[in-house]
């Protein structure tokens, strides 16, 4: 809920309203509201629009709601998501032996 409590605190911090960010998204306030709670995902063109609404950086951001959805797919299986983890940052970094590690074992 990174994502979540970065918008929210950033919106009451600039004395706007739900309504008001619901409005400018497009959504009905319930919608708005759920987003803000963690209880639904925001679409990535959503957390664009709010990243210039609230002033906050794009990248940092995005890189929240991914780190959640991210964090929802994973649960509490930490074990496996430090290695999933592991296997992206290798691969987004041209290691191509990480594929060989996990296979032998």
């Amino acid at each position: 809920m990174l994502f979540a409590q970065k918008i929210k605190a950033a919106r009451v911090r600039s004395g706007l309203l739900q309504k008001q960010l619901a409005s400018a998204l497009n959504i009905d306030v319930p919608m708005y509201s759920r987003i803000e709670r963690g209880d639904r995902q925001a679409k990535k063109e959503q957390v664009v629009l709010l990243s210039d609404i609230l002033n906050i950086e794009r990248e940092e951001l995005l890189s929240l709601w991914i780190a959640d959805k991210i964090n929802a797919i994973i649960g509490d299986d930490k074990n496996i998501a430090d290695k999933a983890l592991k296997t992206i940052i290798d691969n987004r970094n041209g290691n191509k032996d990480y594929t060989h590690a996990y296979q032998r074992r």
